[in-house]
């Protein structure tokens, strides 16, 4: 008969290869007599069908006994690669080798009955197992270890496997490092955004029930504080969490007009344009906005006085003043800072009695005099009192005949001269120089506080004449209640957005707060997102820059003073009580990995 095309001479039919599985399937079941006898074939290859993959060859049998073909290591996944935790060990007793000469050449178990123990095992105990019982038992291995196991097990499953660890989503409790930095130092600035950024979503910060937002703003009116966990599985339904963080959104400001942002003021003209302003033209309601301002500045200081109130801001189109109780940032007294100044503001303070300083320039002449040797501080001072002494001279030929020389050639009256206001400016250029400067900022502190708002008050320059901020007063803002002020909130938004990593993209997600951010809304937000992200996150701060030099350090004397009355959090007041450390430059971005923080500035 001739071979059709396409036909292979080792091509089995269906019936072939089913008679072919049923032989085997007899041999196989007479070679394993002494493991148990076989009622039938069908049984037999049942047996042999569903039986384990073993790298090594039977249990009880030898490399060369048997003659049973192994099965393919490859045919399933589950014995080429599997957790070796999940393996088993067969560990031969005493007995055992003491009657090893019971031990089949077939293979068998030898005495019919007996059953060798088995426990699992790491896969690292279990090779110091086998090279024990080698020893032990000369000539004769562990059946269940063989030498082609190296074909099938990667170099990496004879070392010990340290646990993954499990994400924070999984809710495992995990020991926590002790933290390197549990707290950062105050930013006095004022922010006007907030960007917080994690890996846990912050769905849980937005939307609140009526409830929540109700608890919230009871909470900050009374002062009072709820203890928030320190571990939180599941922050949307923590009711202590969602009213707290509503608490952290509440502050005081006085004016407040529905239709106008009055925050920020300085350089905020565009803001302004287009909008309705009655009292731009309107002398009376001018005058009334003014007295209303004056009522609630004198209630503000009071409070402060009385340390029932820890700090306020007063922010005009010109300048920011910042009022801190005494305790805080390392004084003893009252303080209060102005940014930016000109020489116009300073001459009428002076002329008011006011008496302060500039800590920037202090502190640069003190850093002059340190970094200066004793030698050399004698001779720059002698050669100052000469060039001082030279000066004057000039300076009072200037006065008496400086233009004589114009005189003397006849053209006196051709030559305008320089008037005396001219003159004294140029001798005061160096003071003129710091107007609008961070370096321009004033310190007062003491009684003399005092006198400062009642320039404030009747200071004319304070609001502006012209523009489009003509008539308004300025902005009032304060962690708590005074006469006239108006509660208000910051507002918050959570965002995901997907950024680009190494291996894709993944997805972060985002809390967006914005207004006028006070030192302890900072705090107090900080502390809340602590515990809610699981001490991981990340925060971009948006200063408004002229408040930035707020920082400066003023401490005159450190004194422990009770400030339990200000309705402010115990953490945050000891955050504000720390002298200040940053100086000029302020908090950019924050960052807590593992509860502990760092930050950039």
């Amino acid at each position: 008969m001739s071979q059709q095309a396409g036909y292979s001479p080792s091509f089995k039919r269906p019936a072939e290869i089913l008679r072919m599985r049923r032989k085997r399937a007899r041999s196989e079941g007479v070679s394993s007599g002494g493991r148990g006898a076989i009622s039938s074939p069908c049984e037999g290859a049942s047996i042999s069908a569903v039986r384990p993959f073993s790298t090594g060859p039977l249990f009880g049998q030898g490399r060369s006994g048997g003659g049973v073909k192994r099965r393919n290591p490859f045919a399933s996944i589950e014995n080429t690669f599997s957790s070796p935790a999940k393996k088993k060990v067969f560990i031969y007793s005493d007995d055992d080798a003491d009657s090893s000469d019971s031990v089949k050449p077939g293979g068998s178990a030898g005495v019919e009955g007996e059953k060798s123990t088995t426990r699992t095992l790491p896969f690292s105990e279990r090779l110091l197992q086998a090279e024990e019982l080698s020893k032990d038992v000369p000539g004769r291995k562990p059946t269940s270890l063989s030498e082609d196991d190296s074909l099938f097990e990667d170099e990496d499953l004879f070392q010990e496997r340290t646990p993954i660890p499990k994400s924070p989503q999984a809710g495992a409790v995990t020991s926590i490092l002790p933290p390197a930095c549990v707290e950062y130092p105050a930013d006095w600035s004022l922010k006007t955004r907030l960007l917080f950024t994690s890996l846990l979503p912050f769905t849980w910060a937005v939307q609140p029930r009526a409830t929540e937002e109700a608890q919230g703003l009871t909470q900050h009116c009374r002062g009072q504080y709820t203890t928030i966990p320190q571990s939180i599985q599941d922050p949307r339904t923590s009711a202590e969490l969602r009213c707290g963080f509503q608490q952290c959104l509440q502050f005081w400001q006085h004016p407040s007009l529905s239709w106008l942002s009055l925050f920020p003021r300085i350089g905020a003209e565009r803001s302004f344009t287009g909008k309705n302003v009655p009292w731009a033209q309107d002398m009376a309601l001018q005058q009334s906005l003014m007295s209303e301002w004056s009522v609630s500045l004198s209630s503000l200081y009071s409070l402060l006085k009385a340390r029932l109130c820890p700090y306020f801001y007063v922010c005009s189109y010109q300048f920011t003043a910042l009022f801190r109780a005494s305790g805080l940032a390392g004084n003893s007294n009252i303080t209060a800072l102005l940014t930016p100044t000109t020489r116009g503001l300073r001459e009428a303070m002076k002329a008011d009695g006011i008496e302060f300083t500039l800590p920037l320039l202090e502190e640069r002449r003190k850093s002059k005099e340190q970094g200066s040797t004793a030698h050399n501080q004698e001779t720059d001072g002698e050669e100052e009192e000469t060039q001082s002494e030279a000066s004057d001279k000039e300076d009072d030929d200037d006065d008496d005949g400086g233009f004589s020389w114009l005189t003397e050639m006849g053209v006196q009256d051709k030559i305008k001269k320089p008037d005396s206001i001219s003159i004294k400016l140029h001798k005061e250029r160096n003071l003129v120089c710091l107007d609008h400067k961070p370096e321009s900022v004033v310190c007062v502190s003491g009684t003399h506080t005092f006198t400062l708002i009642n320039f404030l008050i009747n200071c004319k320059s304070l609001v502006a004449g012209a523009g489009s901020q003509a008539g308004l007063p300025p902005t009032l803002l304060a962690p708590t209640a005074f006469r006239g002020a108006t509660l208000h909130s910051l507002k918050a938004r959570s965002v995901n957005v997907k950024t680009q990593v190494r291996a894709g993209y993944q997805d972060v997600c985002s809390l967006e707060v914005t207004g006028p951010i006070m030192p302890h809304s900072l705090h107090a937000l900080t502390r809340m997102l602590r515990p809610a992200q699981r001490g991981g996150f990340s925060t971009a701060l948006y200063t408004h820059e002229p408040t930035a030099v707020l920082n400066t350090h003023t401490t005159t004397r450190e004194q422990a003073v009770e400030l339990d009355g200000c309705g402010l959090h115990p953490s945050t007041i000891q955050q504000l009580q720390e002298p200040s450390t940053l100086g000029k430059s302020p908090l950019r971005q924050l960052h807590l990995n593992n509860y502990s923080y760092t930050w950039k500035s």
